[in-house]
């Protein structure tokens, strides 16, 4: 295990770091070595980083991106930044647009520039596969052009054109076009393909697929935290002003239900017969991305399979880390951004 003596880069400030990836990658950066700090507003409890919560290279800091005096002060002596804050999905997003441009796309560029101010280097953003919209092409490479519908991937698209333009030899910035993220983190999203399933088939005995033709590549969050890791890692010069998308196998939601409903049944035979029932969907969004660019100029290929993903939800159910699945508001981003007032 790497020392933080031998990092060139020692301190990361985590926006999000309590969030769903925040909550494995924050605990992950400190096994490693690093000096770690969390921005994050803490809206779905303090719970997710307990675990290390008494650390001495851990440092949590509660507000808001938005605030700029906060950020100087959280941003002062960091090496890098991991940015993962926002409010993440089309639905959270829509709910209250005005917000999320705020959070999501307003506080973008001031956050950049104050990185550039206080001495920050190497800047990891968190984009999003979405980013590419419909697209019929068998493998979408980085090379296809941005074409987001929904406001949650154009303010990323805006944040990606943002980051390039700042690019300079002292501050190197890289974004991550992720597939959607699966498995178990200590903050739980229920509201992700492969976990809603999951959920479905083992607490309800039954699937519900909206649509299922569409293409969804997915990638478990463990991995996604071992790539944040290596990007802080490698020459600056390998991924500076470069974009990856980062994924596992691609299916179709017709698939991985039929993937979950055989795994839970393996692993659960007392459930009996889980049904899936398909039903009509409006959602047309549909990709199926390559990550070949990442496992060429990096050298990285995720090691979890979406079955892990799986497995790992389904004994943690049956642990008891997931109480009240089907009601609690903290497992669904766009239930509790309903029941929050931010300004």
């Amino acid at each position: 295990m790497a020392k933080s003596s031998h990092l060139k880069t020692k301190t990361v400030l985590v926006t999000g770091g309590a969030g769903y990836v925040g909550s494995a990658l924050v605990p992950d950066l400190l096994r490693r070595g690093y000096q770690a700090r969390v921005l994050d507003l803490y809206l779905f409890g303090k719970e997710p980083l307990s675990s290390v919560r008494k650390h001495p290279r851990l440092k949590e800091i509660k507000g808001d991106i938005r605030d700029q005096n906060l950020l100087r002060k959280a941003l002062s002596g960091c090496d890098a930044v991991v940015h993962l804050a926002c409010i993440s999905n089309d639905e959270s997003v829509d709910f209250d647009l005005k917000r999320s441009r705020s959070i999501n796309q307003d506080a973008f560029p001031p956050l950049v520039k104050l990185c550039k101010e206080k001495g920050v280097r190497r800047f990891v953003f968190a984009s999003s596969a979405g980013v590419y919209g419909i697209s019929g092409i068998n493998e979408v490479t980085e090379d296809q052009p941005l074409k987001p519908v929904t406001d949650y991937n154009r303010f990323k698209t805006f944040c990606e054109a943002v980051l390039w333009q700042e690019r300079t030899p002292d501050f190197s910035p890289v974004s991550i076009r992720p597939a959607t993220i699966c498995g178990y983190a200590p903050r739980m999203r229920l509201d992700l393909v492969v976990n809603i399933l999951t959920n479905q088939a083992v607490n309800l005995g039954q699937i519900t697929v909206l649509g299922g033709f569409q293409m969804r590549p997915n990638i478990h969050v463990n991995d996604i935290v071992d790539l944040y890791a290596l990007l802080l890692e490698v020459p600056e010069e390998k991924i500076s002003g470069k974009f990856f998308n980062a994924g596992c196998r691609n299916h179709s939601v017709s698939e991985i239900a039929r993937l979950v409903r055989d795994i839970v049944r393996e692993k659960l035979p007392r459930k009996g017969e889980i049904r899936i029932e398909t039903l009509p969907s409006d959602d047309m969004r549909s990709y199926h991305v390559s990550a070949e660019k990442l496992k060429r100029e990096l050298g990285f290929f995720p090691k979890r399979r979406i079955e892990d993903a799986i497995a790992e939800m389904i004994s943690a159910f049956h642990e008891g880390k997931i109480p009240n699945p089907l009601n609690d508001p903290r497992y669904y981003n766009a239930k509790l951004m309903r029941e929050v007032t931010l300004e």
